[in-house]
């Protein structure tokens, strides 16, 4: 007794211990560097940890190891917070007899961390994610997140359906919907729920994880969007801004065929209302302007921002359209480029009516794809009809002849040519034109007959 020292332990202003400052000091690297600062002697001392690892649980789970003679039992509850806390507290020294330190017993216990279940790993990432901040580079956590990727991927690969080649199932919505449930179950999604709780520093790392281990970019970015359709749903606009420009980056490392068109679209009118960066803007519009080709009609039909005064952003299909242009330059193959086409032509049609389309505008709608991707010019004639009849009054001659120049006579349907040359909205010019291309048409078809 004679060397007894009472220890009061303030930690994190959580809880005070009192404790044996000997028996502590015994196993703590740290604490005897502290001690032997002390001169003279006294029988009470008080210790203040601000940020202790884990907190007062955590704290008392080394007492007791201390009080115990150097032993606890480690579990996947306990292991994350023995670790943090023996490291921080420099317990890293063998101890008599030869028995090993608390920081060589908590590498020893994660040796082991391929024989846990499921719902181990789960209570041991939700500690991990707590003590983040004490082991942000740590081997060990890399080493617990390999092997709770691990753990999806023989799900994955077990599954009936993990093999599957059809390759309708990569357009499914971005959420999980009544329609794609079958597709989820089928790819043993169910541990999507399980990760939900995930901050966004851990399911960042456990992304990149996924990613690194080559697991399935289907299964990763339908879990992108299920996390950010959880975790947006009870979120300030601070909060949303965030979790979405994590998910875009992340979305950005995949390969985008894997990617569901319909769920960037949704991410895009969800950006609208937040302060996104410009960044994450132009790396969302990269990502669906290079598989524009996959998009459908009411996938474009985005309404403008706040304060222009036409009906739909025609801006962002313009920008996007230059994206799948440009960026599948040298891989583009001409049926998606066709498709992309008739998709901006269907667009054409829905938004010419729009009394405060500009003619510019329009124009630069019309003209967007090259020639050579349309073997018909009927729905750009259709287009360019409905245009002319809201705006008749409102543009010049010099307007309609710019307008109706886009127009290949060639490619124009004998019926539509027929209905042109007779189309009182059109410039003399134009009329002219398609009406002389139908005579020569007419002609054609007479000589072959």
């Amino acid at each position: 007794m004679q060397n007894y020292c009472l220890l009061e332990v303030d930690v994190n202003g959580q809880e005070i211990f009192l404790v044996d400052k000997t028996i502590l000091a015994s196993y703590s690297g740290r604490l005897r560097k502290l001690f032997s600062k002390l001169t003279g002697k006294t029988t009470r001392l008080k210790l203040i940890f601000d940020k202790f690892p884990g907190g007062a649980e955590c704290f008392e789970l080394i007492v007791k190891f201390c009080y115990n003679g150097g032993t606890i039992k480690i579990t996947p509850f306990n292991m994350f917070q023995l670790h943090c806390a023996a490291n921080y507290l420099e317990m890293n020294q063998q101890m008599q007899q030869g028995r090993p330190s608390l920081v060589e017993q908590t590498i020893s216990f994660f040796e082991k961390i391929h024989y846990m279940t499921w719902s181990e790993l789960i209570i041991g990432l939700k500690k991990c994610q707590e003590l983040i901040f004490f082991m942000p580079y740590s081997s060990l956590l890399q080493q617990f997140m390999d092997c709770v990727v691990g753990r999806l991927e023989l799900h994955y690969i077990s599954s009936p359906c993990a093999s599957s080649t059809d390759n309708s199932s990569m357009q499914f919505s971005g959420d999980i919907s009544t329609e794609s449930r079958g597709i989820y179950t089928c790819q043993a999604t169910w541990w999507f729920a399980d990760l939900g709780f995930l901050k966004l520093n851990m399911f960042k790392m456990i992304i990149d994880t996924m990613i690194s281990k080559k697991l399935d970019h289907h299964v990763i970015s339908s879990f992108l969007f299920y996390y950010k359709r959880m975790k947006c749903l009870n979120a300030s606009s601070v909060q949303k801004c965030r979790i979405i420009e994590t998910v875009i980056k992340l979305l950005y490392s995949l390969d985008s065929n894997f990617v569901s068109i319909r769920g960037l679209f949704d991410i895009l009118q969800a950006s609208f209302t937040l302060k996104m960066s410009k960044c994450s803007i132009e790396k969302l519009e990269h990502l669906i302007g290079s598989q524009l080709d996959r998009a459908k009609l009411d996938d474009l039909l985005v309404p403008s921002p706040a304060g222009e005064k036409i009906a739909y952003n025609i801006s962002l299909i313009l920008r996007l359209v230059d994206i799948f242009l440009s960026t599948n330059r040298e891989k583009i193959l001409m049926y998606q480029v066709k498709k992309v086409a008739e998709l901006i032509d269907l667009y054409t049609i829905e938004v010419a009516p729009d009394p405060r389309l500009k003619p510019s505008k329009f124009l630069a709608l019309a003209m967007a794809m090259p020639d050579i991707a349309r073997e018909s010019y009927d729905n750009i004639y259709i287009a360019i009809d409905m245009y002319l009849k809201v705006h008749i009054n409102a543009l010049c001659e010099e307007e309609k002849i710019k307008i109706c120049c886009v127009l290949n006579y060639e490619k124009l349907s004998e019926e539509t040519q027929k209905e042109a040359a007779q189309n009182e909205n059109f410039p003399a010019c134009a009329l002219v034109t398609v009406q002389n291309r139908l005579k020569y048409s007419v002609t054609r078809t007479s000589n072959f007959s």
